[in-house]
C-alpha cells in the first residue's frame, strides 16, 4: 500500500519563497479544489500542506489514476492555469512510495526547512492533516503516515539538540523587529493570529515595548492580546484607523494584500518617531503590497529576507541534525515493517479461514461418502487433522502475500487478487482495508503519547 503513495510539492529552494503565492490555494475554495481533484484522477486520499516555506500535496493513488507522476495536474490545481512544456516537471518536485513517506517525516521534523529545526512546522503538519480529516480525504494510510511523521517530530525534539536556540522564523521576525525598535522604541502591531503571530507575540512580549493583536474575527485577536496583555483590534478597525506603530509584523492567509497603499500610507505618516515603520511580512502570498511600500518608503522585510538569515546558521544546525536523520531513518523501518505486520493480520485470518472451510467441506463429503463407518470420535480427528493442514497449506501463501506487501512491486497485490474469483478478491481487499483502519487507530494513541512527551521536554529548556 506504501507503493501508492505520492508526494508533490515546491519550496523555497525553487526560486525564493514570495515565489511560492503563484501554488497557494485560496482558503475558501481549497476544499472544494481538492475533492474535486482527488474525484477527477481517483485519489483515495489527499492532504494539501501550505506554509511560508512550501506547498505539498501527498496523496495514495489507485487504479483509477492516470499514473504516478501527477506533476502537470497538480501545477494546474495549484496555480489555476495549464503548465507550459515541461514547465510543470521543472518547478514540481515529486516523490513515490516509501520516498514520499521519508520526504514528510523530514518536513515535519524540522529538518528540510529553511530554518533546521523550526518549530512552527509540527503544528502546521498536524493542522494539515485535521483539515485533509475535515473535508473526507484523510483514509488509513494518509492517516498512518501522517501519525508517524508526527510521532517522529516528537521524538526528533525531545531526544536531539536540533529544536534548541533560535529555530523558529517567527523568532527570526522577532529579531528584526528588536533591531528596529532599538533604534525607534515604540509600539508593534501583530496582524493575524496565527502560529507564527504568536510565537512573535512571545519572543516580543520581553521587550516592554506595547503589542497590538489585529485579526479579522476580534475574538481571537482578544483571546491571544489577554495572554500578552497586550491591545487588540479588529482588522477593519485597524485599516481605518492604524495606531501610532514603529513596525508591524503581519502573518495572515488571505489571498490578497491585507495592507493596501492606502493603509501602507496612514501607518507611515502615523509613526511617532517621523521614520516610517518597519513592515515585517511573513504571509504567502504578501500581506503588504510591496509596490505600495516601495511608493511610501515603507521598509519591508518579506519571506525571503527571513529566510536569508535563518540560512546564514543553517551549517551549523546540520551537524544536531545527523542524530535527528538517524531517528527519521529509524522511523521509516519501522512505518514499513509495522504496515505490514498489521495489515496483513485480517488479511491472513480470512484466507487461512477460507482453507479452513475448505478442508471441513473435503473432510465431510469424504466422511459421506468414503467413511460412512467412523464413529463419532474418528471423524473429529479427522477433521482436526484436516484443519492442522489447512492451516500449513495457507501458511505458504502467507508468507509470499506478506512479501509482496513488504517488497513487491506496485500493483503486486492487486494483480494476485484478479486472480481470484471475484466473491473472494473482495473478501481479502475487505480485510486489507480493515488492517489499515486498525494501524492508523493503534497509532493515534502512541502519536499523542509522543507530542505530549516531546511538548514536556521543550518546556523544560
Amino acid at each position: 500500500m506504501l507503493d501508492q503513495l505520492s508526494m508533490v510539492g515546491v519550496s523555497w529552494r525553487q526560486g525564493g519563497t514570495e515565489r511560492l503565492a503563484e501554488f497557494t490555494l485560496d482558503q475558501e475554495q481549497a476544499g472544494e479544489k481538492l475533492t474535486a481533484f482527488a474525484r477527477r484522477l481517483g485519489l483515495a486520499e489527499l492532504a494539501y500542506l501550505a506554509t511560508c516555506n512550501r506547498v505539498e500535496l501527498i496523496f495514495r493513488r489507485t487504479a483509477e489514476t492516470p499514473g504516478p507522476d501527477l506533476r502537470r495536474d497538480a501545477f494546474e490545481l495549484l496555480t489555476g492555469r495549464k503548465p507550459a512544456p515541461g514547465e510543470a516537471e521543472r518547478r514540481l518536485k515529486a516523490w513515490q512510495g516509501e520516498g514520499a513517506a521519508e520526504h514528510l517525516f523530514l518536513i515535519a521534523a524540522g529538518l528540510d526547512s529553511a530554518c533546521v529545526g523550526e518549530n512552527e512546522i509540527v503544528r502546521q503538519v498536524r493542522d494539515c492533516r485535521d483539515r485533509a480529516q475535515a473535508i473526507g480525504l484523510l483514509g488509513p494510510v494518509l492517516g498512518l503516515v501522517f501519525d508517524e511523521a508526527l510521532k517522529i517530530a516528537a521524538r526528533v525534539r525531545g531526544e536531539t539538540r536540533v529544536g534548541h536556540g533560535r529555530v523558529s522564523l517567527a523568532e527570526i521576525a522577532a529579531d528584526l523587529i528588536r533591531e528596529r525598535l532599538a533604534e525607534t522604541p515604540g509600539a508593534v502591531a501583530l496582524v493575524g493570529v496565527s502560529p507564527m503571530t504568536e510565537r512573535a507575540a512571545l519572543a516580543l512580549s520581553g521587550t516592554r515595548h506595547p503589542l497590538v493583536i489585529v485579526n479579522r474575527t476580534a475574538s481571537k485577536a482578544e483571546a491571544l492580546a489577554a495572554r500578552f496583555g497586550a491591545r487588540h483590534m479588529a482588522l477593519d478597525a485597524f485599516l481605518a484607523s492604524p495606531p501610532p506603530l514603529e513596525a508591524v509584523l503581519s502573518a495572515t492567509g488571505s489571498r490578497d494584500p491585507v495592507l493596501g497603499a492606502a493603509v501602507i500610507e496612514r501607518i507611515a505618516a502615523g509613526a511617532p518617531s517621523g521614520r516610517a515603520p518597519l513592515i515585517v511580512d511573513m504571509a504567502i502570498p504578501p500581506d503588504a503590497d510591496p509596490a505600495a511600500c516601495e511608493r511610501f518608503g515603507v521598509p519591508r522585510c518579506g519571506m525571503d529576507e527571513i529566510v536569508r538569515r535563518a540560512e546564514e546558521n543553517r551549517a551549523a544546525r546540520l551537524m544536531h541534525a545527523a542524530e535527528a536523520r538517524e531517528h527519521v531513518d529509524r522511523a521509516l523501518e519501522e512505518l514499513r515493517d509495522r504496515f505490514v505486520e498489521r495489515i496483513s493480520g485480517p488479511l491472513f485470518a480470512v484466507l487461512q479461514q477460507r482453507y479452513r472451510q475448505t478442508a471441513l467441506e473435503g473432510v465431510r463429503r469424504l466422511v459421506k461418502k468414503e467413511l460412512k463407518g467412523l464413529g463419532d470420535e474418528e471423524r473429529a480427528a479427522v477433521e482436526r487433522w484436516a484443519e492442522a493442514l489447512a492451516r500449513r497449506f495457507a501458511h505458504i501463501p502467507c508468507l509470499g502475500l506478506k512479501g509482496l506487501l513488504y517488497a513487491g512491486p506496485d500493483g503486486s497485490i492487486d494483480a494476485f487478487l484478479d486472480g481470484l474469483e471475484p466473491e473472494f478478491a473482495e473478501e481479502l481487499r475487505a480485510a486489507l482495508e480493515r488492517g489499515l483502519e486498525t494501524v492508523t487507530e493503534s497509532h493515534e494513541q502512541e502519536t499523542e503519547t509522543a507530542v505530549a512527551t516531546a511538548s514536556v521536554a521543550e518546556a523544560k529548556r
